[in-house]
């Protein structure tokens, strides 16, 4: 019997472009009703790695992924779904602009009934700021919406122009979405660098700018909101159809999972999936050259090695233990920054040449634009895995790709990132979304057939 609907206040917190502030707002909504008491969970729209860092700080929960392609709409159902039946708020942090994309933040907020809290960069204008939230909230017939939230604002009467501006707009709907303004404030900004936003982790200060934003927050009309204001957000979120089925393939083998500071970028539901399938994990640091422990596979995931790449050559223990490893004819599944840091050297963006670990003949090379963006499909015997890819680096290797990852966008395919062989290695810069098919992901970690 399928089980039923559950309802729970939602919203999804969209933007009309990048660099908005949706994650300042959603982290600062989820961190202000967590402060209340309130069991918060929230997702991420897209494949980002970086953005749920501080929606987790804000939360105090593990955040997983919704994207209509990549994690597939079942997937989006039965996380949101288990999310409602223990949570007082869902909160989703859009991606891009609200249109942007295919699939779109757009889509998903219609496809499962989540409202749309817009949030604007209104530092540089007045009255645009209504044309602007009148085009997001109607661009598109039957939009879900919560309302407008007027960011990075100069003053109160600045505040009052928008507000106005929004009043000036057809119809009531307009006047009605007004939640507020949030002034410009440097003790809330996010820094960010190459791949997006710094980890919160690596702040000190990461939570105190969380409450910053938080207080800033309360003092709007969305911030004011309590328990039965949130009622009108209330959607009710029903399983997929059939329920999603991991098989036990894992079962037995203990996977060691490099994660530190250079190796971040693991989705939770990654390591679910794993347990799922019956593996045993184990973590280790290669940035405080921890040796490897007992295990039957290694998984290294992107990160930064390139901003560690010193201290990651003078780990002579991890280094050593990954080559007896290798070398013992054991599987080891490198992605992105992994894979970057089994090369024989290293080359980072000021071009000083770094030692790597030598379990890769070649060099990987760091680059000011950007190399690869986008979703990613690798289609093997077993199935069809899921990902994308974001990378601003190049191999020059002379190993020959064992296969290659396709590269879909707008129903258009082409070709996509090489994967390496190499022994029991197995490395690209694809970032896989393991549920997406588990017998492909275990695969990665099973000795390949004789």
């Amino acid at each position: 019997m399928t089980p039923a609907a559950v309802s729970c206040p939602a919203v999804l917190v969209a933007a009309p472009s990048s660099g908005q502030g949706k994650t300042t707002v959603a982290s600062a909504l989820a961190r202000l009703h967590a402060r209340a008491g309130r069991r918060v969970r929230a997702f991420k729209c897209g494949p980002d790695f970086l953005d749920p860092h501080w929606l987790t700080l804000a939360t105090g929960q593990p955040v997983h992924n919704l994207d209509l392609w990549m994690t597939g709409e079942d997937d989006a159902r039965q996380r949101l779904h288990e999310a409602a039946r223990e949570s007082d708020l869902i909160v989703v942090e859009g991606v891009m602009g609200l249109f942007d994309g295919e699939p779109s933040a757009a889509d998903l907020a219609q496809r499962l009934g989540l409202r749309v809290l817009a949030v604007i960069d209104a530092s540089a204008m007045a009255g645009t700021f209504g044309a602007l939230a009148f085009g997001l909230q109607h661009f598109r017939p039957g939009m879900p919406w919560a309302g407008v939230l007027a960011n990075r604002v100069a003053s109160e009467r600045h505040a009052q122009m928008l507000e106005q501006a929004l009043q000036a707009g057809p119809g009531d709907a307009a006047a009605s979405s007004w939640l507020g303004a949030v002034m410009r404030d440097a003790r809330f900004s996010l820094p960010e660098r190459h791949l997006g936003l710094t980890v919160a982790a690596e702040l000190p200060d990461a939570m105190a700018r969380l409450d910053a934003a938080a207080d800033a927050l309360a003092d709007t009309l969305l911030g004011r909101m309590d328990t039965a204001d949130l009622a009108r957000w209330t959607t009710a979120f029903a399983p997929p159809a059939q329920p999603i089925d991991t098989p036990p393939l894992l079962a037995g083998r203990t996977v060691a999972v490099a994660r530190d500071a250079a190796f971040c970028f693991i989705y939770p539901a990654n390591l679910d999936v794993l347990q799922a399938m019956g593996a045993r994990l184990v973590y280790f640091s290669p940035l405080a050259d921890e040796p490897l422990p007992a295990c039957d596979a290694v998984w290294l995931p992107g990160g930064y090695p390139e901003l560690h790449a010193t201290t990651l050559a003078q780990g002579a223990q991890c280094r050593a233990s990954l080559a007896a490893h290798v070398a013992a004819g054991r599987p080891l599944w490198a992605e992105c920054g992994g894979m970057m840091a089994l090369f024989d050297e290293l080359v980072d963006q000021a071009e000083q040449t770094h030692a790597g670990w030598g379990l890769l003949p070649g060099r990987v090379v760091m680059q000011k634009r950007l190399a690869a963006l986008g979703p990613q499909q690798l289609d093997l015997p077993a199935g069809s895995l899921r990902g994308h890819t974001f990378h601003y680096s190049r191999t020059e290797t002379p190993l020959v790709p064992a296969a290659q990852t396709l590269a879909v966008r707008g129903g258009a395919v082409g070709p996509g990132e090489a994967v390496y062989r190499h022994g029991p290695v197995g490395a690209s810069y694809f970032h896989a979304w393991f549920a997406s098919a588990p017998a492909v992901a275990a695969s990665l970690f099973l000795p390949e057939p004789a």
